[in-house]
C-alpha cells in the first residue's frame, strides 16, 4: 500500500481524486493507496443522513465558512475541518477478506493503535461504528465498497480539532454523545502529518501486512503534491 500525504485539500478535489483512483485501481493501473489529508471546514453528508441533523441553517454555515456536501458513503452527517486526520483508503480488498464489516473493524483497530501510541486509551461501543475516548467519539469512519471490492471514503480522527465545529451537526446522527480529541484527552498538540505517519503504519499491520520492521516505517506519507 502506497501512503499520500497531500496536506490541505478541498473537499471537491479530494473527492474527484478518489473517484479517479477507484477507477484506476478497477483497470490495474494503480497500486491499493492511502490518501492521508487534511480539509478546510466542510460537513459532509452519508448515504444515511437526516436533514435534521445539520443544526446550522444556510445563513449560519454561509457566516462561518462551512460547506456542505452529500457523498456516497456510508453513515450520517459529519464535520471535516483543520486539525482532524482524514484517510480515505482505495484498495482491492483481497480474496478472504471481502467482508464489509470485517473491514470497518480493522478500520476501527488500526485507529485505536494510533490513539494508544498518542496516549490516548480508545475502544469500540457495541453497536456504534468508530472509535471513541471516554464516551464520546475520536474517530469517525463512513466507507464504500465498490461492486468489485474496492473501497474509497475512510475514516476522521480528530487529532486538535476545534470542537465547537460540531456544534453545527449532531455528530453521525448520535444525540446522547459527544466528540473529543487527542488534543482533549492529552493536553499535547500533535502535528496531524505525524499523526498521518503513524496511521499508515498501523492502517498497513490492520490490513494484513505485518507489523513494520524496527525503524523502517512501512508507509511514511512522503509529502507528495495532489495530482
Amino acid at each position: 500500500m502506497i501512503a499520500r500525504w497531500l496536506g490541505t485539500v478541498p473537499y471537491d478535489d479530494a473527492a474527484a481524486l478518489q473517484e479517479s483512483l477507484v477507477e484506476a485501481r478497477r483497470r490495474g493501473d494503480a497500486p491499493d493507496t492511502l490518501l492521508l489529508l487534511e480539509h478546510p471546514p466542510v460537513i459532509t453528508l452519508g448515504r444515511g443522513s437526516r436533514p435534521g441533523n445539520v443544526l446550522a441553517d444556510e445563513g449560519r454555515r454561509r457566516a462561518l465558512g462551512v460547506e456542505i456536501r452529500e457523498c456516497g458513503r456510508g453513515g450520517d452527517v459529519t464535520f471535516h475541518g483543520p486539525g482532524q486526520l482524514v484517510g480515505y483508503p482505495v484498495l482491492e480488498l483481497p480474496e478472504g477478506r471481502r467482508d464489509a464489516h470485517r473491514y470497518l473493524r480493522d478500520l476501527e483497530e488500526a485507529l485505536i493503535r494510533v490513539a494508544s501510541d498518542f496516549g490516548v486509551r480508545a475502544g469500540r461501543v457495541e453497536g456504534l461504528t468508530g472509535v471513541w475516548a471516554g464516551g464520546r467519539k475520536l474517530a469517525a469512519i463512513g466507507v464504500r465498497i465498490s461492486s468489485r471490492w474496492i473501497t474509497s471514503h475512510g475514516f476522521a480522527l480528530n487529532v486538535s480539532t476545534d470542537l465547537s465545529w460540531f456544534r453545527t451537526i449532531v455528530p453521525c446522527g448520535i444525540r446522547d454523545r459527544g466528540v473529543t480529541s487527542l488534543l482533549e484527552r492529552t493536553g499535547a498538540r500533535f502535528e496531524v502529518r505525524d499523526v498521518a505517519a503513524r496511521a499508515a503504519d498501523r492502517l498497513e499491520e490492520a490490513l494484513g501486512g505485518g507489523a513494520p520492521r524496527p525503524g523502517t516505517p512501512l508507509a511514511r506519507p512522503a509529502g507528495m503534491p495532489l495530482s
